[in-house]
């Protein structure tokens, strides 16, 4: 879901398996807050960090907008990949001729990959019981 507002803020939905990401932008100064914490502060590992800033990095758009982000479910890492698919729709929403290089990038394709279940008669997905020949 990518829709634009008439406050001048662009909002945009991200996901990751079951992390789900809503992503407001609006031109500023770079603030990025996400779940009312600063970006760094909210995600605990460095990589995270670096993996939702690739879109504004791959643009060169760091530092020209304040981003809004609110994430539930999934794990921190889940979460971080949402809110970079997120921003990526966002800017894909405010300038189309940005998209070409960030779906070269792979931005904007949603990673589907999912958890499978387990199946009955089985210990877990893929894994069988132990076969006894005697």
């Amino acid at each position: 879901m990518v829709s634009a507002t008439t406050d001048s803020r662009t909002y945009a939905t991200g996901k990751r398996k079951t992390a789900i990401a809503r992503v407001w932008m609006k031109p500023g100064t770079g603030t990025f807050t996400v779940n009312g914490h600063a970006i760094a502060n909210y995600f605990d590992r460095s990589t995270s960090v670096m993996i939702a800033n690739q879109a504004l990095e791959l643009v060169e758009a760091v530092g020209q907008y304040d981003i809004v982000a609110t994430c539930h479910g999934g794990g921190k890492s889940a979460q971080a990949e949402a809110v970079r698919h997120g921003i990526s729709r966002a800017l894909c929403e405010i300038d189309a001729e940005r998209r070409t290089v960030i779906k070269r990038a792979g931005f904007l394709t949603r990673d589907a990959r999912q958890k499978e279940r387990k199946k009955y008669g089985q210990p877990g997905a893929r894994k069988r019981f132990q076969y006894s020949k005697r």
